[in-house]
């Protein structure tokens, strides 16, 4: 099986040695940028699997970038991981807006960051079981295609936005706590940080629009999608 490849885009020399070391460790191929044109350079000519991005970065920054990626077809569904020395909960909405499909504030923990790097990667490889179609509630969900739609209207959602709007449509009136909807989109394995699943279920009922009232949120528990009854 060939090995996976991650791109570092980072321009604090020892966190990169420290990231590049640790990674290549656990078996993958690692390749590093310093600044946001060469990153994506890289991004277009090696193909990562997954980019750990910076958000402050020279030339370039990681927003851009990060954007760049998405609206690019031919790197459209490479997984994003966004660093960031900033911690404040706006600056994590940003990050997801633009497509970045998690997001870690320095200073962090490198085990948990490796958690979060393996389930970002598992879910790109994941098989697909049931129906592969959801529809409900004027919005469609093509699992097997990676598509998602409200009223007619294609959605431009990261990978843990769609992964919740699936889990949450496939069973309607049922309510999930944060750490069932952190293990489904992240694995059992990963850590869970209740405030992070409140950022993406505000930024997926934003991408809603008129539809975003059939995420409900249940009180002391977590959300439930609306039932049609």
């Amino acid at each position: 099986m060939p090995k996976q490849t991650i791109l570092i885009i980072e321009d604090e020399p020892s966190l990169v040695e420290v990231l590049e070391y640790n990674l290549t460790k656990e078996g993958f191929d690692v390749i590093t940028a310093s600044d946001g044109q060469e990153g994506l350079r890289l991004v277009h000519s090696a193909l990562p699997d997954l980019v750990v991005l910076d958000l402050m970065l020279p030339i370039i920054d990681g927003l851009h970038v990060c954007r760049k990626i998405r609206s690019d077809p031919k790197t459209q569904d490479t997984r994003v991981l966004m660093l960031t020395a900033k911690s404040e909960e706006i600056d994590e909405v940003i990050g997801f807006s633009m497509g970045a499909d998690d997001y870690v504030s320095k200073p962090f923990r490198l085990k948990p960051l490796m958690h979060r790097i393996k389930a970002l990667l598992r879910r790109s490889t994941s098989e697909v079981h049931g129906s592969d179609i959801v529809t409900t509630q004027g919005i469609e969900i093509d699992r097997l295609n990676h598509i998602a739609k409200a009223d007619g209207n294609e959605l431009q959602l990261t990978l843990t936005e769609f992964q919740l709007l699936w889990t949450l449509a496939r069973q309607p009136s049922r309510a999930f706590s944060r750490n069932e909807l952190m293990n489904h989109c992240r694995g059992e394995d990963s850590p869970s940080f209740d405030r992070t699943i409140d950022v993406h279920i505000r930024s997926l009922r934003q991408k809603l629009g008129n539809r975003s009232e059939v995420i409900e949120t249940v009180r002391g528990v977590g959300y439930r999608f609306q039932s049609n009854s």
